[in-house]
């Protein structure tokens, strides 16, 4: 048992970022309906109703206070099944795309960015507007920090086209503005925090063109909360030699292969940004997923 656990551990701390995402979504939706059926064995038919008001985001500010960690875990919460489905599926889809065109620090930041714009637009809807307030009650899920990553994907590689069941070859671009225009169109007080995290993909992108990205300020108050648990390693005393010079580690150089892979990894990527994706030739497609797998 314990050796299971360690192999899934290890193979999680291998994953890509998006994977990452999708694994810890899935995995809170499994303990969350757990429990909630524990709790309902147990005599509590409220027990998901519980569970939910422990982990969703309220409209009311004086019960965010008494929940001032739901604003984070709002955004990694699923209780429907259809719910979880649809968002990895659709974080999957577009995030596929982002790893090829990002690095995994920015979507991370972006997810967790996205899902914190939905919330603010969230409470301002419904503590503002008096037609959201009738609609306003708990936040749940992560269609709010999904929809910036699909936006921030289709504005970065807006010609990149996907197959849809029955539609075919669709660029992304459309896609965005479909999902985007269903927003708006059936609007409510949770729809308000889709159009608050699709509006933080579309600042990340477009900052990112000009060479800002709004991501890194909290990318690096991750690092450093991190940096505070991890276990430093241990100091040896340095070795002399008969000279009495301590004996330094030859500092090991790159090798042929990995710096020819960055080369050509960012000559390929210079040609997106320029030309867009669908520029790509077939061959540099494959190449493209070939190297990103083996550059960490």
């Amino acid at each position: 048992m314990a050796t299971t656990i360690e192999t899934a551990l290890k193979r999680f701390a291998s994953a890509t970022m998006l994977m990452k995402i999708v694994v810890i979504n899935i995995a809170v939706f499994l303990v969350l309906n757990i429990i909630s059926i524990v709790m309902i064995f147990a005599g509590e038919e409220s027990g998901r109703f519980i569970v939910e008001q422990w982990v969703a985001m309220p409209g009311n500010f004086g019960r965010l206070a008494r929940h001032a960690w739901t604003p984070l875990s709002y955004m990694f919460c699923q209780i429907e099944p259809l719910h979880l489905i649809f968002n990895i599926l659709w974080l999957y889809w577009f995030g596929i795309v982002f790893q090829l065109l990002s690095t995994p620090k920015r979507m991370i930041g972006l997810y967790l960015l996205g899902g914190l714009g939905g919330a603010a637009l969230y409470l301002l809807a419904v503590n503002t507007i008096p037609y959201f307030a009738g609609h306003g009650g708990l936040l749940i899920g992560s269609s709010a920090s999904v929809i910036a990553i699909v936006t921030a994907t289709a504005i970065m590689a807006p010609d990149y086209r996907m197959n849809l069941l029955f539609l075919g070859a669709v660029s992304l671009k459309w896609i965005a503005v479909v999902t985007i225009g269903i927003d708006l169109l059936s609007v409510t007080g949770s729809n308000a925090a889709h159009l608050g995290g699709a509006a933080v993909g579309a600042i990340f992108a477009l900052g990112l063109k000009r060479g800002h990205d709004i991501t890194a300020p909290l990318n690096s108050l991750i690092d450093a909360i991190v940096n505070l648990f991890r276990r430093r390693p241990k100091v040896r005393p340095a070795r002399f030699r008969a000279s009495g010079a301590p004996s330094a580690p030859r500092p090991k150089a790159p090798s042929a292969a990995s710096a020819a892979d960055q080369a050509e990894l960012d000559k390929i990527l210079d040609k997106i940004k320029k030309s867009g994706y669908s520029s790509l030739t077939a061959d540099e497609r494959a190449r493209l997923f070939d190297v990103s797998r083996r550059i960490k």
